[in-house]
């Protein structure tokens, strides 16, 4: 039911790196414990000291970990995504800024990485009182660090996993910013419980694609936007229509003079209300989709993929009295952090019970003997064109 209401050489192909589609039974993440005689953990973490592209700025850094004591926790992390505005923070145009700290030993103040991933727990100090060993972990804010084998942290920077029976690390590692982007979306701005039409563009990303799957279970029916490409549509919005999407379209097609007519037949003669945009796109695309919307309808921006502003027509905003909102899963979950976990955990209990899916990952395996190569490889072929999926590094004998 619903509720009521995220070294390197000459840049090679991603597909070198020899990562595969992930399947939904991945769970076993092996590892061999580097352990120095004083009892200190063995971390490899990529860092950055200065802003720029991960090509030019990342490297791999190896430190130690002291034993865990107070309330503090020794980190061993699983599985760890490489997402959109992981990318953008390393270049210093995100909002949420990392800190810059001497804390791994490095000669300048550096940062680690990576905001989203889910972690098992090897030790816990004396004074930790929710997490003990064995439990799993994901960061409560951004700016936490993923991208590394292990940390240290207090109790209080991380969110336990309750119940991570049934579930795989891949599974629990990229649940904190896509699906809960999409989960408020679609349930703070309107009551599902009325029904209805929603429309997004960005439909094959990992919002667009959790926004579809929730959408359906509550009984929401959508239309759904990808980018026009020179093969592989038809397949694509099979796929997307296997997760329950009700019309998937181009944005050419969205563009069209005729578009709004085609919304008309598909909306029962415009009797079911389009009652939610969500906009991850900016320009025109964005201003073409708030025009099918119904009057008092939502439009939400969580995303500027074209770099262009949302353009706002006044008669929409006059005679249809459309409502532009913005929505920042980082600054939610700051403020509302019971209502991450009770979001994160029904997620997790619908996917355990098979209804709903992670999006497609390409595994980028980190063992300790990974080189800074291929890490730093891996990041930066995210932002070359189409991709099979989210990259995510799995860590194995760390």
């Amino acid at each position: 039911m619903p509720p009521t209401r995220s070294l390197h050489a000459a840049a090679r192909p991603l597909a070198r790196l020899a990562p595969l589609l992930s399947s939904p039974t991945t769970s076993a993440f092996s590892h061999r414990r580097h352990i120095s005689a004083y009892g200190y953990e063995q971390a490899k973490a990529l860092i950055f000291s200065t802003y720029g592209e991960p090509k030019d700025v990342l490297s791999l850094h190896g430190h130690s970990i002291s034993p865990a004591h107070s309330d503090n926790l020794t980190l061993r992390f699983l599985a760890s995504p490489i997402n959109p505005a992981d990318i953008n923070q390393v270049q210093g145009v995100y909002p949420s800024k990392p800190s810059f700290t001497r804390a791994l030993g490095t000669a300048a103040p550096a940062a680690v990485a990576g905001n989203e991933g889910v972690a098992e727990v090897l030790s816990a100090g004396s004074g930790a009182k929710t997490v003990a060993k064995g439990d799993w972990v994901i960061a409560k804010a951004p700016g936490f660090g993923t991208w590394r084998t292990h940390a240290q942290t207090p109790e209080a920077a991380v969110m336990r996993i309750d119940d991570k029976a049934g579930l795989t690390a891949l599974q629990v590692g990229t649940v904190g910013v896509n699906p809960c982007t999409a989960y408020r979306m679609l349930t703070d701005y309107v009551d599902v419980r009325d029904g209805g039409w929603f429309v997004q563009n960005g439909a094959n990303s990992g919002v667009g694609r959790a926004a579809i799957q929730l959408g359906h279970l509550w009984g929401l029916k959508s239309i759904n936007v990808v980018r026009a490409r020179p093969e592989g549509v038809e397949g694509l919005a099979r796929e997307l229509k296997d997760l329950g999407a009700d019309v998937v379209v181009t944005d050419e097609e969205l563009q069209d003079k005729g578009f709004a007519e085609r919304v008309k037949e598909w909306t029962n003669g415009g009797r079911e209300k389009v009652r939610l945009g969500l906009n991850c796109v900016g320009g025109k695309p964005a201003t073409a989709m708030a025009r099918v919307l119904s009057p008092e309808a939502h439009m939400v921006t969580y995303g500027a993929m074209s770099k262009q502003p949302v353009m706002l027509p006044a008669g929409l905003l006059i005679f249809k009295n459309i409502h532009f909102d913005g929505f920042w899963v980082s600054k939610w979950a700051e403020r509302n952090p019971a209502e991450k976990k009770r979001t994160v955990e029904d997620v997790l209990s619908l996917t355990r019970k098979g209804l709903f899916k992670d999006a497609p990952v390409l595994e980028v395996p980190w063992s300790f003997e990974t080189n800074q190569e291929v890490l730093v490889e891996a990041v930066q072929g995210t932002l070359e064109g189409f991709r099979k999926g989210k990259g995510v590094f799995v860590f194995q004998n760390t």
